[in-house]
């Protein structure tokens, strides 16, 4: 749970960095919420969040 709610703040904090510089207006930042939020209730989203599990494991067991 910590760690989805990481990478919601994190791509919330990156969509808002790119609104505001102009790369991506508002419309299209709208339709990648709305794709990300349908997209979680697909089929798809388990295979999605162990992929995503996985990257952030591998990340943690990384030592530097």
């Amino acid at each position: 749970m910590a760690i989805s709610l990481s990478v919601v703040l994190l791509l919330g904090i990156i969509l808002v960095v790119l609104m505001r510089s102009g790369a991506i207006k508002a419309g299209p930042a709208v339709a990648a919420i709305l794709f990300g939020f349908f997209l979680a209730s697909t089929g798809m989203a388990p295979s999605i969040n162990r992929f995503l599990n996985s990257i952030a494991d591998t990340i943690n067991e990384i030592t530097f």
